[in-house]
């Protein structure tokens, strides 16, 4: 009996043409893509014991605050996340650009799970994101799927580049991988969410998630100013 594990494999979205407001943009959304953020008010987000932010412009604290179309974070005391009433438990793809000040430290929370979103470069972190903006704007491109098969050998993820290969000869099972002999009881194979998270189409992590949580999507104040913008999704049949 022989049989090959792979890992995960790209989802690739097709952008096209629909509106999404907000103050001095004129940024268009995809087909498909429905915007989680207006622009203008924090209409459809949740904050804490503020269940409904509709035509509000900031949260009682202020933590966040909405300025010219951008959801700002600011520095404060504690971490403090700010979640979509919609909750999102089908499979999806998010797309959001994310601004970092100095050294600034935030996250994006799918299904619960957060992703680290940082001033990577400036913290000396994720040094593969050769495309990462310094100051700049720069997009997360989040693709949940469910039911997704993942690997894993001595603790460490199989991706789509790795070649696992078990074959069971009388009765005994051998392993390798990409050629090399690995002991059969290091390998774990699990079923679940992944959320395959991009940064301006480099490669962050495949992040196992809850296969449905009851909880929207969140985005988090924790150190230094963040600013998130043109937040938008588009949910799979």
């Amino acid at each position: 009996m022989r049989f090959i594990l792979g890992g995960l494999l790209a989802v690739a979205v097709i952008g096209g043409v629909a509106n999404q407001s907000g103050a001095q943009d004129d940024f268009k959304i995809e087909p498909g893509y429905v915007s989680l953020f207006n622009g203008k008010d924090l209409s459809g987000w949740k904050y804490g014991k503020e269940a409904d932010l509709s035509g509000k412009t900031e949260t009682a604290d202020k933590r966040f605050r909405v300025a010219d179309g951008i959801i700002v974070a600011d520095e404060g005391k504690g971490i403090k996340d700010l979640y979509t009433v919609k909750a999102f438990n089908s499979e999806f793809n998010l797309k959001v650009e994310f601004r970092a000040a100095l050294k600034a430290d935030s996250g994006l929370y799918v299904r619960g799970t957060q992703l680290q979103v940082r001033d990577f470069h400036r913290r000396k972190e994720m040094k593969q994101l050769t495309k990462f903006k310094t100051d700049d704007w720069n997009e997360l491109d989040v693709t949940v799927k469910n039911g997704v098969v993942s690997t894993t050998v001595n603790g460490k993820a199989v991706t789509e580049k790795d070649e696992l290969e078990v074959i069971v000869k009388n009765g005994t099972p051998v392993a390798k991988l990409n050629g090399k002999s690995v002991d059969i009881a290091k390998i774990e194979v699990s079923v679940g969410a992944v959320a395959r998270c991009l940064c301006n189409g480099e490669f962050i992590e495949n992040m196992k998630i809850a296969t449905k949580s009851g909880q929207g999507v969140g985005l988090q104040a924790e150190s230094g100013k963040f600013e998130f913008r043109r937040v938008r999704v588009k949910e799979m049949p």
